[in-house]
């Protein structure tokens, strides 16, 4: 992930605006592989947060974006080891 300064107007536009990208179908793809990686009560409860505001990230704070984009992250990582490990069997 991108190390994004909450604080610079620009890198707030690029978080919301990827954050607005994610559809709410997405949103509950990822909170079913956090809840299958077991990735913690308040991570997963950030990303029903984010399913709740999918689309409209004005509502929510940068650092709520921020948290939410970086478990997104870590959830791609994820999906992407375990496709490879699915491909090497």
């Amino acid at each position: 992930m991108e190390k994004y300064d909450i604080n610079d107007p620009t890198d707030l536009d690029i978080m919301r605006s990827d954050f607005d990208y994610i559809s709410a179908h997405e949103w509950e793809e990822y909170i079913e592989w956090a809840e299958d990686k077991n990735m913690g009560y308040k991570n997963i409860n950030a990303l029903k947060g984010a399913l709740r505001k999918a689309g409209i990230s004005k509502y929510l704070s940068p650092k709520m974006i921020r948290w939410c984009l970086n478990l997104v992250d870590q959830l791609e990582e994820a999906k992407e080891a375990s496709s490879k490990e699915l491909e090497d069997e």
